[in-house]
C-alpha cells in the first residue's frame, strides 16, 4: 500500500499551530488543487544537509505550497521561509493524484527531486524505491514507472523547462489572501 500524503498536513506532530487554504486552478500552465499550510508555530525547526549546506525547510511562519497536478505522476511542494522566500522546491514521483474528504493527496512513489535557489538538483530516496520493490510494496510496473518520472522530471528541470517552479509565488500569493 503506497503512503497518502495530504496537503494540510493534518497530523504532523511537529506543528503546533497552522493554517490552510485550497483552490482549484485551470489554465494554459496549470489544472489541479494547489494547497497552502502556514506554519504558525512549530516544536521545532526542521533542516536538512545537502551536500555540507544546512537548509531549513520549516520553521515559524514558513509555508509550503502543494501542487497536486490532474493526470500527472508528480507533486510539487515549493517551501518558504517566514520572509516568503524560497528555501526549496520537493518534487514528489507520484502513483496518482487525488482528492478524498475534500483533501488533495498524492501517493507517493518513493523517488524525489529536490531543486535549491542555487539551481542545484538533487535526486532523493532512490534506496526507498529499491527497499519497496525487495519488499512487494510496488511491482516491477510501478518500479518503472517512477523510474521513468523521475527521469523524465529531472530532464525538464535540468533544461529550465518545468514551467511550474516559476508558477509558484503567484499562486503561494493568491492563496494568502484566503487566509487574510
Amino acid at each position: 500500500m503506497l503512503e497518502k500524503k495530504f496537503g494540510d498536513r493534518n497530523g504532523w506532530e511537529r506543528i503546533k499551530r497552522k493554517e490552510t487554504a485550497k483552490t482549484y486552478i485551470e489554465t494554459e500552465e496549470f489544472v489541479g488543487y494547489v494547497t497552502l499550510f502556514r506554519a504558525l508555530q512549530v516544536t521545532e525547526p526542521l533542516e536538512f544537509e545537502y551536500r555540507g549546506q544546512v537548509v531549513r525547510v520549516l520553521g515559524d511562519g514558513y509555508t509550503w505550497l502543494q501542487h497536486f497536478p490532474e493526470h500527472e505522476r508528480y507533486s510539487l511542494t515549493t517551501m518558504f521561509d517566514e520572509n516568503g522566500k524560497v528555501v526549496q522546491w520537493y518534487i514528489d514521483v507520484c502513483r496518482r493524484n487525488g482528492v478524498e474528504n475534500d483533501r488533495p493527496f498524492m501517493e507517493d512513489l518513493f523517488l524525489d527531486i529536490i531543486v535549491l535557489p542555487d539551481g542545484e538538483v538533487l535526486q532523493v530516496d532512490t534506496a526507498d524505491l529499491e527497499q519497496a520493490l525487495e519488499d512487494g510494496v510496488i511491482g516491477e510496473d510501478l518500479y518503472e514507472t517512477s523510474w521513468n518520472e523521475m527521469n523524465r522530471i529531472y530532464n525538464l528541470v535540468e533544461n529550465n523547462e518545468f514551467k511550474l517552479l516559476k508558477e509558484a509565488k503567484a499562486h503561494r500569493e493568491h492563496l494568502l489572501r484566503q487566509l487574510s
